[in-house]
């Protein structure tokens, strides 16, 4: 798997490579980029995925700096991805974790053409519903979080009520849970980042200043959200809509969080009119009088 070097330490990428649309997607905590497999495999060779692991608890191997891993610090490690990498006209897609709306609000976006926000963390609700909050007072105490880690290994917790019971409305593959739960399971360098992730949401004074803040970003934006989703308040979606000047909601049933996972062929299609009807520049205007096509330079 390629890697890259930022400040905080390395973080591990796919690339599907090509001259497509690019799309960088991101995922929430104890989650990696295999989030995206099947909506990648829809979008299929017309499109650049590029999908980075985050240090959110899944990553394989501790960052340098763990004092940045923090929302504001992930936020700006996004920013420095799509620089270090050369991205250019990017659509950024968040799902679950909001906290890349700080790297929106605060800059830099010049590299970033358009935003999708899939049912994810917004206004006050960081972290979102009860496994996000479980994870946050578990990370006051290392043996606390050492423990809810080991919880994860069994099938029955995984698919509990109220814990990632209520992330996906269909099972995650245990192979691919399985690879999501290990670092942060073996490694304690791991376990720290996560740690000092968790314990790093905002100040309600700061979340409830943040919506006026994204009002500024002018480019295209899709928000998807989960009409069944237990932990993103329904009433998110239009709210977050409503925010940004030239923005556009589409609701998606029978789903829960993870619509990567319960609906990809239908976030796959929305992403692909998003980024052909909202992000792609328009066609040039044509001369008057003139008939077939624009040459070159026209």
């Amino acid at each position: 798997m390629p890697r890259v070097t930022l400040t905080a330490g390395t973080v591990d990428y796919t690339d599907t490579g090509g001259d497509g649309p690019v799309l960088v997607l991101l995922h929430g905590v104890n989650m990696d980029g295999t989030l995206w497999r099947k909506v990648v495999a829809e979008l299929g060779p017309g499109y650049r995925c590029v999908c980075p692991t985050l240090p959110l608890g899944s990553h394989r191997r501790p960052m340098a700096r763990p004092d940045l891993v923090t929302h504001h610090g992930v936020a700006s490690m996004v920013g420095e991805l799509l620089e270090a990498l050369d991205l250019h006209d990017a659509v950024l897609v968040l799902n679950d974790w909001g906290g890349a709306q700080f790297l929106i609000a605060d800059g830099p976006t010049d590299r970033i053409a358009g935003l999708v926000l899939v049912a994810c963390e917004a206004f006050d609700n960081f972290p979102p519903g009860r496994p996000g909050k479980a994870v946050a007072r578990s990370a006051r105490f290392p043996a606390l979080l050492w423990l809810a880690m080991q919880l994860q290994r069994f099938g029955w917790f995984r698919r509990a009520p109220g814990a990632w019971g209520w992330m996906s409305k269909r099972p995650v593959p245990t192979e691919v849970m399985d690879a999501w739960f290990r670092p942060a399971l073996t490694d304690p360098g791991v376990r720290r980042d996560l740690r000092t992730f968790a314990l790093s949401t905002p100040p309600v004074s700061e979340l409830r200043a943040l919506p006026g803040r994204l009002r500024g970003f002018g480019r295209p934006t899709l928000v998807v959200w989960a009409t069944e989703d237990r932990l993103m308040p329904r009433e998110h979606g239009p709210r977050l809509a409503a925010l940004f000047p030239r923005s556009r909601l589409v609701e998606i049933d029978d789903s829960y969080t993870l619509v990567p996972e319960d609906r990809p062929e239908r976030l796959a299609a929305e992403l692909a009119r998003f980024v052909r009807d909202d992000v792609a520049p328009p066609a040039r205007p044509r001369p008057e009088g003139r008939q077939g096509p624009l040459p070159d330079g026209a």
